[in-house]
């Protein structure tokens, strides 16, 4: 990418799009374009359409999505299946119509299927069952990963796709009720300290293992491959380690500094038993990611804590609570 080429960031103030905001900045790239969703409904063709045809961006980071976490996948799959194909296709059509010179959009790996040979390896893709409990959200990702390959293939576009395992970070989404394991961790332990609490409860067995990447290292990973990478083959984006939900809570309870216990609710579900992307294919194009967790969570609860008293809008914009 031209440092002066005009770069359109969809979904700046998410978790994802405001990391990679601030490594393009952090990179010296000086025409960056955004809108919030107040300004611009992504959901809405023209809107979009418009919005290309006025700015005409050089190059795209999908990076806006209707995300959460298992409870708002499980209640509201009809939200996130709707949702994130609008989302997507207007974005991904409108850079062909609009001769965006490349486009990289965020997938993400709830798109491989349940019980799929671990580590996750690109081409698991469409080999098995999805994981029940987001698989409307799965489902939209696949298809965005699939119109980016066909436009590729039919009119010789350069979208490229990657696919993150967990991420966390600045911006993340706090709220309880649609959040991600981590960020909800944080939340829970966070308030347990304040109130005094004695324990805190965990969903789950804590038995199930997952991957976590800072959300500054996608940044770094997603600018990276804007730069180095062309294909039809989506790239996966992770760390290569992983941890049970009981060792990610025992860090997330020794990062907030909660003294009291920690109680694991079978009856709630688990998700899939495992989670943990190959990444090969991204560490032989000479990427590694730099920051590790113990890390991550020390900044990601700082910033929890700098900005806890703010209302100010910190999970995906196109999150509905």
């Amino acid at each position: 990418m031209k440092l002066d080429g005009k770069i359109y960031i969809a979904g700046h103030r998410g978790l994802v799009g405001s990391a990679i905001k601030r490594k393009l900045e952090k990179d010296e790239y000086t025409n960056l374009v955004y809108r919030t969703s107040k300004e611009m409904d992504l959901t809405q063709r023209s809107q979009v359409d418009d919005f290309f045809s006025v700015e005409k961006p050089d190059y795209v980071f999908l990076a806006a999505a209707k995300v959460g976490g298992i409870a708002a996948n499980r209640d509201y799959p009809a939200d996130f299946i709707r949702d994130n194909l609008l989302i997507q296709t207007n974005i991904i059509d409108a850079a062909y119509q609009h001769d965006v010179k490349k486009l990289l959009f965020l997938g993400s790996t709830c798109i491989y299927p349940k019980l799929t040979p671990q580590p996750m390896k690109e081409d698991a893709l469409l080999t098995g069952k999805l994981e029940p409990t987001n698989e409307a959200y799965a489902i939209a990702k696949i298809a965005g990963i699939k119109m980016c390959e066909s436009y590729n293939r039919q009119y010789g576009t350069d979208f490229i796709s990657i696919m993150p395992t967990n991420l966390y970070g600045p911006n993340d989404n706090f709220d309880l009720q649609s959040s991600h394991v981590l960020p909800a961790l944080i939340r829970k332990f966070h308030e347990a300290k304040m109130n005094g609490a004695t324990a805190v409860e965990v969903w789950g067995t804590g038995k199930p293992t997952r991957e976590f990447l800072y959300s500054d290292d996608l940044a770094d990973a997603a600018v990276f491959l804007m730069n180095t990478y062309s294909g039809e083959d989506f790239i996966n984006v992770g760390v290569g380690k992983e941890i049970s939900i009981e060792g990610l809570a025992e860090k997330v309870k020794a990062a907030v500094g909660y003294q009291g216990d920690i109680v694991f609710d079978p009856t709630k579900p688990d998700g899939a038993p495992r989670k943990l992307v190959d990444v090969t294919k991204l560490n032989n194009l000479g990427w590694q990611p730099s920051v590790s967790l113990s890390e991550g969570l020390r900044l990601a609860y700082k910033w929890f804590l700098a900005h806890e008293a703010e209302n100010e809008p910190r999970a995906d914009e196109w999150i509905k609570h």
